[in-house]
């Protein structure tokens, strides 16, 4: 068994693409049981958030693992399999692991460095370990990519990078508005924790009020609350109040995280009605939008959104020391995990060499003694004690050597050679050419179209 993972992100997809394959929060749990059916896959938790929709799986078989995983996501969004896979990224067995954690660390972000991915990436594993889509490999690799992701935000300096989708979203709305946020009336829609990010950011630029908008009131008004305590003038209301906050605001952040339009064309333009020349920015951060895309012909109203952030940022090459350096932590850490892996694969054939070993000498020990039942006590307890001495001394160095030699890129040869050697499992295990390198669309079709192919090595 393998870890794959298949996904779409603002690198492989634009994002009318991502629009259709989002998965909301209340529909994980279904996509992860359809998952967990199939044939050929035995864990799975799946990674959502405003620019990526991944899933992290461990299978049986890499074709059969692709095929089905990518039936799932393709009737959750409607897309035709060939249109689907056009724009699919997959990963498998060591590049997964590498790709994982590339992604914990912030360095496949929309923003290189943001550090929001990782409370995502927790979130999407503690849901599958509710709906009990996890075992023993995915725990680890969950628990090692967090680990991996606090490392490179701690030693590598690369949150100054980039902070968010929200700090970069902001900063396109200061243009809009043609001057920064300080004395801004801000109204957010949306109490997630995407929400509660842009109102720490709206308080920290000096916004003079910020109005929270959800469909629940509770949630609106915590955040309000703590908006509040901390020093900004706030309060909270219901989508139904949005044509009246937005008559006096500057700036609307929504971010909701709901499939389909939350702020419709008409509430907008009614509140601009009234206005004169003041600007008003909307930041669009669904996934799905959450604004109605009419929002943006409206005159005095700039629309920002992910399609905009991700033609801006794209250009982004990310090529600074602290990148640098986290991409060679990442290597690292990958390279550490996926040799304790592969070691770890092979102490059950050790442990069985040696007690194929220790049968062996029993069944002589026993022999000898009903071919001469009269050797003394003491001369037959030393003779078994040499015998093992010898045995455990020519088994020494080759379980070392295994041991170590299965740290290495072959490794899992070295202990199926052993395993043929002594016959410890007369069942070899299938070796997949190629695993360890990304696949392009192209590919992925062909591996879907062709499912006895050996998947070609990435471009």
């Amino acid at each position: 068994m393998s870890v794959l993972v298949v996904g779409l992100s603002h690198r492989s997809a634009p994002v009318e693409v991502l629009e259709k394959a989002a998965v909301s929060s209340s529909d994980v749990p279904k996509l992860l049981d359809e998952m967990l059916r199939c044939a050929n896959v035995s864990e799975v938790f799946l990674l959502s958030t405003c620019n990526r929709i991944e899933v992290v799986a461990v299978v049986d078989a890499f074709h059969g693992g692709l095929a089905d995983v990518s039936a799932v996501l393709g009737r959750h969004s409607g897309l035709e399999l060939t249109e689907l896979t056009e724009h699919l990224f997959v990963h498998y067995a060591s590049a997964a692991v590498a790709h994982l954690f590339s992604v914990a660390a912030g360095l496949d972000s929309m923003v290189v460095g943001e550090s929001q991915i990782l409370g995502q990436l927790r979130t999407a594993y503690a849901t599958a370990d509710e709906v009990g889509s996890v075992g023993r490999v995915l725990h680890e690799l969950a628990q090692q990519a967090l680990r991996v992701g606090k490392r490179v935000h701690a030693g590598t300096g690369i949150d100054a990078a980039g902070a968010s989708v929200v700090t970069e979203a902001l900063a396109d709305a200061t243009a809009g508005l043609g001057r920064d946020l300080a004395g801004t009336r801000a109204v957010i829609v949306g109490a997630g924790a995407m929400g509660a990010l842009a109102a720490a950011h709206l308080r920290r630029a000096g916004a003079a009020e910020i109005t929270v908008l959800n469909r629940s009131a509770d949630r609106a008004e915590r955040l309000a609350e703590k908006t509040a305590e901390a020093g900004t003038p706030a309060r909270a209301g219901l989508l139904e109040d949005l044509a009246a906050e937005l008559a006096t605001a500057d700036l609307m952040v929504a971010c909701t995280g709901s499939v389909g339009t939350v702020v419709e064309f008409e509430p907008v333009a009614a509140a601009m009605r009234g206005r004169t020349a003041r600007p008003l920015v909307v930041c669009d951060l669904g996934l799905p939008r959450d604004v109605d895309p009419a929002v943006a012909g409206i005159d005095g109203v700039t629309v920002v959104d992910l399609i905009a952030l991700q033609r801006r940022l794209g250009a982004d090459t990310g090529v600074g020391g602290s990148v640098a350096a986290a991409r060679e932590l990442v290597a690292e850490e990958a390279q550490n995990y996926l040799a304790a892996q592969r070691s770890a694969e092979v102490t059950p054939t050790v442990t069985a060499l040696r007690r194929r070993a220790s049968e062996v000498v029993d069944a002589e020990l026993l022999r000898l003694t009903s071919r001469l039942p009269d050797l003394e006590d003491g001369v037959r307890e030393e003779f078994g004690r040499t015998v093992r001495r010898v045995v455990d001394k020519l088994l020494h160095t080759p379980t070392v050597q295994v041991k170590k030699l299965a740290e290495g890129p072959d490794g899992s040869s070295y202990a199926a050679a052993l395993r043929t050697l002594f016959e410890l499992d007369p069942t070899k295990p299938a070796a997949v050419a190629g695993t360890a390198e990304r696949l392009s669309g192209a590919e992925v079709a062909r591996a879907l179209e062709a499912p006895m192919e050996t998947p070609e090595r990435g471009r």
